[in-house]
């Protein structure tokens, strides 16, 4: 879909700060993470024509992570359309060991072994959360990263995305720039800045910029709706943009597969809302039928483990304590309960054996300073 152009492409200013005015002055590589929404689109507009008015001749780049299955289908094209309307490259870069789904699938498998050997007292879900947002720090940041201290050897780097100040309280506290300690590589000489240049824009002053360029609009927005886009499904969408998200059928297959780790796990994919009950008309008979025990089966694991003291559990993946014969005792009902629970097995279910780990731990831990 084409916006309807407007008499000229107005917009508030970029915002600039003293380091990025003097890499700038320096000609210093930018690169523009975009994803294929409006704010990268934006930002990618905006930041090219302040470049273009300073004079800046410094090699530029538009570099999309592609986050696999999890992705639009039109993400990569609006992303193509995006570098083909401002003729600059797009580097498309992907995580090595696969993409968001299975990140999400590989965690579960391997916090499933932690619980089994009591690296962890609490199970632990396979999901990323708002406060635990490895889907960006992992399959956007470190892959995007890698790539620009490999094309921009002995150069420093400017890394421009779109946050808004409005999206978030977290955001309003962004600054203009800040170090980018994974664009730092003493072999390849670089370093580098996260660069938020249209931090001050507002979603109408985004929408009204794009309208002004003429450029078509992401499918996500233009044909189902959706107030945002990043993954099909994403953990901080709102419950509209998730039934939004379900209407398009390229989405289905993604939604049962993220439905079946969610209903195996009992980890409902966000706090408080089940992905499964979004669009119970795209699962499996297998999956509806197992559905009301995964939710059953969650408050069962959560009441166990509510009862677990504080000063059991781990810090950063080691034991604090060494249990008493009667909270190894509590332990092992808890792990007995959460095993039977989710259908697994486990060991260290009786407290001696339980104690002799987290001695084993503790003794390891020690070791380790």
């Amino acid at each position: 879909m084409q916006i309807a152009p407007l008499r000229a492409a107005t917009a508030p200013p970029i915002s600039v700060d003293p380091e990025v005015r003097e890499l700038l002055g320096l000609n210093a590589p930018v690169a523009m993470g975009i994803s294929g929404g409006k704010d990268s689109a934006a930002v990618a507009f905006a930041t090219c024509d302040y470049l273009d008015n300073i004079g800046h001749t410094g090699p530029r780049l538009l570099i999309h992570s592609d986050l696999g299955a999890v992705e639009w289908r039109d993400s990569l094209p609006a992303c193509e359309r995006l570098a083909d309307h401002l003729g600059v490259e797009l580097a498309v870069v992907r995580r090595p060991a696969g993409g968001m789904m299975e990140r999400w699938e590989s965690r579960w498998k391997a916090n499933v072994d932690r619980y089994v050997n009591l690296k962890c007292v609490k199970m632990i879900l396979p999901w990323s959360t708002p406060s635990m947002r490895f889907c960006t720090s992992e399959l956007k940041t470190d892959v995007i990263c890698r790539e620009l201290v490999r094309r921009f050897p002995g150069r420093a780097i400017l890394s421009v995305s779109g946050i808004r100040a409005e999206e978030s309280a977290r955001r309003a506290l962004a600054p203009i720039s800040k170090p980018q300690k994974k664009l730092e590589n003493k072999t390849h000489g670089t370093r580098g800045l996260d660069w938020h240049s249209i931090l001050t824009w507002s979603k109408a002053d985004v929408f009204a910029y794009l309208r002004a360029k003429g450029f078509p609009l992401h499918e996500a927005y233009t044909a189902y709706g959706c107030s945002r886009v990043s993954c099909t499904f994403c953990i901080m969408a709102a419950a509209a943009d998730l039934r939004a998200a379900a209407t398009c059928a390229d989405n289905a297959e993604i939604y049962g597969r993220m439905c079946e780790l969610e209903i195996s796990s009992t980890f409902s994919f966000q706090e408080g809302g089940w992905l499964s009950d979004v669009a119970p008309h795209l699962l499996t008979r297998d999956q509806l039928r197992r559905l009301p025990r995964a939710k059953s089966a969650a408050k069962l694991r959560e009441k166990a483990e509510s009862i677990i003291p504080a000063h059991l559990l781990y810090t950063k993946g080691w034991p604090t304590c060494i249990p008493t014969q009667a909270e190894a005792e509590l332990l092992c009902t808890v792990r007995q309960t959460v095993a039977a629970t989710l259908g697994i097995e486990v060991l260290y279910t009786e407290p001696a054996g339980l104690i002799g780990r987290y001695e084993e731990l503790q003794e390891t831990k020690d070791n380790h300073r």
